[in-house]
């Protein structure tokens, strides 16, 4: 791969980089907690709460047989749960379970303070003005919210 000069970038190079980079983070987390970077964003998402098969692979853009094989691994790891959804009772919600969720407390910490550190090159107004940018970019886009702001169940009450 090329390294950058400090040439300007376009705006689709900059944040198909920016993807990258947070994508590494992602991966080299995952790499570290023995998950794959598919199961990362799963746990991270489930600390919010359950979710069905097909919200799940519509939020992460897979086929039904996908998500069906990322939570099979997922739960042979003991990490969540199949339940029957009480809405829909031939369908199915994805739950952590006591251990899932610990694992996920844990990884979605460290994910956000590393994703975090990688603007700590700018000055304070740059990274604040670069996160109101970022909000907007992602609430204009509706972009499903995968990975929150520490909202998981013990911190929601």
């Amino acid at each position: 791969m090329e390294e950058y000069a400090g040439e300007a970038m376009s705006m689709g190079t900059a944040l198909v980089r920016t993807a990258f980079l947070v994508d590494a983070v992602y991966a080299e987390v995952a790499r570290e907690f023995d998950l794959t970077s598919a199961q990362a964003p799963l746990l991270c998402l489930l600390l919010s709460r359950p979710h069905g098969m097909f919200e799940l692979a519509k939020t992460f853009g897979l086929a039904k047989s996908s998500i069906s094989g990322l939570v099979d691994r997922c739960e042979k790891r003991d990490l969540v749960t199949r339940e029957s959804d009480p809405a829909d009772g031939r369908a199915a919600r994805v739950t952590l379970t006591a251990k899932g969720a610990q694992l996920a407390e844990e990884l979605h910490e460290v994910i956000d303070r590393r994703v975090a550190e990688l603007p700590l090159g700018l000055a304070a107004a740059d990274r604040e003005t670069l996160l109101a940018l970022l909000t907007r970019v992602v609430i204009d886009n509706r972009v499903p919210a995968v990975f929150n702001d520490g909202e998981c169940p013990s911190a929601q009450g």
